[in-house]
């Protein structure tokens, strides 16, 4: 995708997004765009960089260290990690990035909690919920995402910012919204019980579901192709 494409679709992206505030009747600020920019080089990332974004999004650990180290010199972009974590691949997370959105188990967080710099600010981590129940996909079952919840929130260098979810692929706005919503009504029972935790976020809406998400509260839609064009199939075995 040429530059010029690149700005071209990330100012379609933040339309399509204020579009759908708007017609939630949220505010312009109630949701920001997180570019997934996995199997995506460096190069296309500064060229969105230049364009005013500054929040991405990568699954694939070793391809987004590669990244940071060839885009060191932009200090104020944001990575967020969005994949799967392996328990061994911990310390790189927690010394790299700045939101973590796929916590799924205890045994994680508390790595990353021992394993975050001091000199850096909490890591922010959203708990990854199986809101679809779904056999194939991570996450933390919806009824045991309060207990998790309460062991993460104690955490020291976590900072507990809310829940991220991948639904069930669904073909009408209705069914779109039922998954959304309740990971709404998770996030608003997280709140109740723990006051004192910064529950703010719901990580949640990608291209297709973008405004179903959005009319349920979403803060953080992740867009990709729709930034970045079509990916390339990820080589078997690439983690």
């Amino acid at each position: 995708m040429a530059e010029i494409a690149l700005g071209e679709s990330l100012e379609q992206a933040r339309s399509r997004l204020a579009r759908a505030l708007d017609a939630a009747g949220r505010p312009a600020s109630g949701a920001r765009l997180l570019a997934v920019s996995k199997t995506k080089p460096a190069a296309m990332v500064r060229d969105a960089w230049h364009h005013g974004q500054r929040a991405f999004g990568e699954n694939y650990l070793q391809e987004a260290l590669d990244k940071q180290h060839a885009l060191s010199d932009l200090d104020d972009i944001e990575w967020h990690f969005i994949g799967p974590l392996q328990s061994n691949k911990t310390r790189a997370v927690a010394e790299h990035f700045a939101w973590m959105h796929s916590v799924e188990r205890e045994k994680i967080a508390r790595r990353l909690s021992e394993q975050r710099p001091a000199h850096l600010p909490p890591l922010n981590v959203c708990l990854q919920v199986n809101i679809s129940r779904e056999p194939s996909k991570s996450g933390v079952a919806p009824e045991q995402t309060l207990a998790l919840a309460r062991e993460v929130a104690t955490l020291p260098g976590l900072a507990l910012r809310g829940l991220m979810a991948i639904p069930a692929p669904a073909t009408n706005a209705t069914d779109q919204r039922a998954p959304f919503a309740a990971l709404q009504a998770l996030l608003r029972e997280l709140q109740a019980a723990l006051p004192e935790a910064p529950l703010d976020t719901l990580s949640m809406g990608m291209s297709d579901d973008l405004e179903a998400a959005v009319m349920e509260g979403a803060t953080l839609v992740r867009l990709g192709s729709a930034i970045f064009g079509a990916r390339p199939a990820k080589p078997e075995g690439t983690a």
